[in-house]
């Protein structure tokens, strides 16, 4: 039997099933991988909204991440909900002696629901140590807009926020665009030497809770199993729509996606 790829994903705890941890497992699980968890929080959340984000201490963070790397190891590690500054900073020291492991950086500002889900001391770690040499980042339009500086409007934007994030020293960018308006979603994949654009007719739906921490787990999966990043995104991006057209309409608001579409 040929050893599955390993995948260890850095991120808080969805108690409604459709974001954060469960939705990387699931996600990793159906891509074949064996998903590995450091838990940075305990949320309570449902669809409706968080009611409650309660931290993991700092250095519990970063033990799971130390423990986990030094015995079974990884092909990618895949960051989400970091929480804090100090949080952060446990994740950045415990990656330290693992710099070689491919990263994919979900950079987690706000939830569905506009709770955020970490502070402006978590947001400068994120720009001085973890995503420098981070293969890939995936903000959105407004986390590209708040971590770049720049007003990002337009599809052009995309790709301007995802230039300011590589000099940041990040080696590729994923600016998702579904926050624009307009009938057709435009993602832009920025490397230093090229820009690609995935675009796709917009999909409506109220169950889109959980696509952002999906996608990169599905990228990460790509990487983890040695495929190229493009086709690592062009992969997830058709896995993420999908998984929302497939969505079982769970709860009365921003409902999960169907992770497990395609494996009756």
């Amino acid at each position: 039997m040929t050893r599955p790829a390993r995948v260890l994903a850095i991120a808080g705890s969805d108690s409604g099933g459709g974001a954060g941890l469960q939705a990387d497992i699931k996600t990793l699980t159906v891509f074949g991988c064996y998903a590995m968890t450091a838990v940075t929080a305990v949320t309570v959340q449902d669809t409706t909204g968080v009611f409650g984000v309660h931290p993991v201490p700092p250095g519990v963070v970063g033990a799971q991440i130390s423990r986990v790397l030094s015995d079974i190891g990884a092909d990618a590690v895949k960051i989400g909900m970091l929480g804090s500054g100090a949080i952060a900073e446990a994740v950045a020291a415990a990656l330290a002696a693992h710099a070689s492991i491919p990263l994919v950086l979900d950079t987690v500002m706000l939830a569905k629901g506009g709770a955020a889900l970490i502070d402006a001391a978590g947001v400068a770690v994120l720009k001085s140590r973890l995503m420098p040499g981070a293969w890939l980042v995936t903000p959105n339009a407004p986390e590209a807009a708040a971590l770049a500086g720049i007003h990002v409007e337009t599809r052009d934007d995309l790709v301007l926020a995802g230039q300011a994030l590589i000099a940041l020293g990040a080696r590729a960018a994923l600016v998702k665009g579904a926050h624009l308006e307009g009938a057709t979603v435009t993602d832009a994949l920025v490397t230093p030497d090229r820009v690609h654009l995935f675009e796709a007719p917009r999909i409506q739906s109220r169950s889109t809770h959980g696509t952002g921490c999906t996608l990169a787990s599905a990228i990460a999966a790509g990487i983890a199993q040695g495929m190229t990043l493009y086709d690592s995104v062009a992969r997830a991006h058709r896995y993420v729509r999908e998984a929302i057209s497939a969505a079982p309409g769970f709860g009365r608001g921003a409902g999960p996606l169907n992770h497990m579409h395609g494996q009756d």
